[in-house]
């Protein structure tokens, strides 16, 4: 069974830093897709950040220039580095990749709670 579990979410003051962290563990064969998803209260999730296999990475405008994805392929993790918050940043952040198990799937981690205090 895969699981993905998310840390590193929490209350900053807005300009602040975070740093979440996504580790996905269990029986698959392979990670292609990584990334960061959010939804903010009364609003659609919606991409954050993605890092496929070789690195390459796909960010929101919202958050180009203040947020970066990046992986570690040995540990099975993805982080997303997010400095310069506001509060429109607040909302709850879910990792997302695609493994294969037996077959390509996704799967999505339980979300953590990122609040940006103005």
């Amino acid at each position: 069974q895969v699981q993905l579990v998310e840390s590193g979410g929490g209350l900053v003051q807005a300009g602040g830093s975070l740093r979440l962290s996504c580790v996905a563990s269990g029986i698959f064969s392979s990670i292609n897709l990584m990334g960061w998803y959010r939804q903010a209260p009364g609003k659609q999730r919606e991409l954050v950040a993605v890092i496929n296999s070789g690195g390459s990475t796909t960010y929101a405008d919202s958050v180009k220039g203040r947020f970066t994805i990046s992986r570690d392929h040995a540990e099975n993790t993805v982080y997303l580095e997010m400095s310069s918050l506001t509060p429109k940043d607040t909302a709850l952040y879910y990792c997302n990749a695609h493994l294969r198990t037996t077959y390509l799937g996704s799967y999505w981690g339980q979300g953590t709670q990122v609040t940006v205090s103005s």
